[in-house]
């Protein structure tokens, strides 16, 4: 399966592969990833969906949250690691585990009530990534990103954009913009929120809606 990319992206799908027995640390999880998850959970909460999607679900902690938790009708993982989805499987064999970029999902159109993504959007190619959230999603279908973005000069900003660049994290503005041209609402932007001693840590989540026909 082949889809737009930013550069070094097989080598950072080999690294997460490589990583994947460490990617479970339960300090590393509580103090970086957990934050934006529980705020992920409280929004599918909130819009009640019954298909979700993790993006980039890693070795699914956040997709097993969202089925054990949640209890929608079908929740699927979606990674392009092989290490990742290994240990995905392993721990929640009830969730339907996928293995596909972000830029090409393996779904039909209209297939989601939601689409979900932490901590793994700066290594896509996000205009085509959010085009195909949009495209997989139902009407009135919630998209949540989180993202980490931190603060950064205007000039530094510019040169992480480019996709020879192996990442970039995008500023709050630019999330919104992403959002708004692939044809999304954008229903709230906020900074997670961390412990003090976390606050190192910028995520930025962003909500938004696919509208329903006029």
């Amino acid at each position: 399966m082949t889809a737009p990319g930013r550069q070094f992206n097989t080598a950072v799908t080999r690294f997460w592969s490589l990583a994947a027995p460490l990617y479970d640390q339960p300090l590393l999880q509580r103090l970086i990833y957990r934050p934006a998850q529980d705020e992920v959970v409280a929004a599918l909460r909130a819009h009640r969906s019954q298909r979700v999607a993790d993006i980039a679900c890693g070795t699914g902690i956040l997709a097993a949250r969202i089925h054990d938790e949640l209890h929608p009708a079908e929740v699927y993982g979606v990674d392009m690691s092989d290490g990742m989805l290994e240990q995905a499987r392993t721990r929640c064999p009830a969730v339907d585990w996928r293995k596909g970029p972000a830029e090409d999902l393996p779904f039909a159109d209209a297939a989601l009530d939601a689409v979900v993504s932490t901590s793994a959007f700066h290594f896509f190619d996000q205009p085509a990534a959010v085009g195909e959230f949009y495209r997989v999603l139902v009407p009135g279908g919630l998209l949540a990103v989180a993202t980490i973005s931190p603060p950064l000069p205007a000039p530094l900003r510019r040169l992480s954009a480019n996709p020879a660049n192996p990442a970039h994290n995008p500023s709050a503005a630019e999330m919104r913009a992403l959002f708004v041209e692939a044809g999304f609402s954008v229903a709230d932007q906020h900074w997670v929120a961390r412990p003090l001693w976390t606050r190192g840590v910028c995520d930025l989540l962003t909500l938004g809606a696919k509208p329903l026909p006029s």
